[in-house]
C-alpha cells in the first residue's frame, strides 16, 4: 500500500540525492545542492506556497516524490496551456519521480500515479480533472499516465523543464470517475 506525507526539511537530503540520479536529472533538470533544495522545496514544506510536495512511501519507506497543485494557483503556467487545451478552473496537476533506479520499469510508476490520483480526488473534492503536460520525449512518463487511465487531449508548445528538450508536450487528462 502506497501512502503519502508532506515533505519536511529533514527529507531534503533524500530529495537532493534523488534529483542527482541521472534517470531523474534528465527530466527534472533541477539543482540539487542543499541551498537549491531549500530554495525550491522549502516554501511548500513550510506551507508558504500552494503547491504540495509529498513523499510516497511503501511500508514506511520513501521511494518517490510527488507534487500537486491547482492550476489556477499558478496563472503563469495555466495561461500558456490554455492556448492549446481547455483547463477548468478546478483542475489540478501532478508531477512525480521515482528516486531509485532499481524501482523503475516494474510498474511502480503506474501504481504510484493511481494511488496519487486517488489521494488527489480525496484531497481536492471540488476538482473534477487532473491535467498533466509531459515533454513529448519523456515516453516513460506519458506512458505511465496512460496506463493509469489518463488520455491524451492535445499537444502544446510549452517551455520545457530541461532546455535540451523541444517545446512539444503531450497533454494528458483524467476526469473524476474515469480511472
Amino acid at each position: 500500500m502506497i501512502s503519502f506525507r508532506r515533505v519536511e526539511p529533514a527529507d531534503f537530503p533524500l530529495i537532493g540525492e534523488w534529483l542527482s540520479h541521472p534517470h531523474v536529472a534528465r527530466w527534472w533538470n533541477q539543482e540539487f545542492t542543499p541551498d537549491a533544495i531549500e530554495r525550491d522545496f522549502g516554501p511548500p514544506a513550510r506551507g508558504e506556497e500552494p503547491a504540495e510536495d509529498l513523499l510516497a512511501l511503501e511500508n514506511g519507506v520513501p521511494f518517490a516524490h510527488v507534487q500537486r497543485c491547482r492550476w489556477i494557483d499558478y496563472p503563469e503556467d495555466i495561461e500558456p496551456l490554455r492556448n492549446y487545451v481547455e483547463v477548468p478552473d478546478d483542475a489540478v496537476t501532478i508531477d512525480y519521480l521515482i528516486g531509485e533506479l532499481s524501482e523503475i520499469s516494474k510498474g511502480r510508476g503506474t501504481q504510484l500515479v493511481r494511488a496519487f490520483v486517488a489521494d488527489t480526488w480525496e484531497r481536492y473534492p471540488r476538482s473534477n480533472s487532473i491535467i498533466v503536460p509531459v515533454a513529448a520525449g519523456n515516453r516513460p512518463s506519458w506512458r505511465v499516465l496512460e496506463k493509469a487511465g489518463f488520455r491524451r487531449i492535445g499537444e502544446a508548445q510549452l517551455t520545457p523543464d530541461n532546455p535540451i528538450d523541444p517545446p512539444l508536450h503531450y497533454v494528458q487528462r483524467l476526469d473524476r470517475g474515469e480511472s
